[in-house]
């Protein structure tokens, strides 16, 4: 099953006409909108389109959330970041400071027991 990342509505079509795509992942924030006319579309053409406003990624440790939050973001969505360890290894005003950095970001620094289903894990 391979997967396609679109950024645009003019990006999904074509990788709605591209050999070999079976799904079409739009992100980019009006996907939404554009998501039951390529869904349709898809449908004839036996590929998936999906549309996620949100990821869950699992953060192994303060090391990968600091290494995660430095890269750039390179998705509209928002991120629910489950930290797998113990907030308190932090110091209170370093976690201040990343809660700072993900909310400017649009995301969200949670408690790793409240982890659902996961997209992504950033490691060390």
């Amino acid at each position: 099953m391979a997967t396609a990342l679109a950024a645009t509505k003019g990006e999904a079509l074509k990788l709605l006409e591209t050999e070999g795509v079976t799904v079409v992942d739009l992100d980019y924030e009006s996907g939404w909108q554009d998501a039951i006319e390529l869904g349709r579309l898809g449908e004839k053409l036996g590929i998936r389109v999906q549309y996620r406003g949100h990821e869950s990624i699992a953060v192994s440790s303060p090391a990968a959330l600091i290494a995660g939050l430095s890269r750039p973001k390179l998705t509209f969505r928002q991120r629910n970041l489950y930290c797998q360890f113990e907030l308190t290894m932090l110091p209170a005003a370093d976690l201040e400071r990343l809660e700072r950095k993900a909310e400017k970001l649009g995301d969200y620094i949670l408690a790793g027991h409240l982890t659902r289903d996961v997209d992504a894990v950033w490691t060390e």
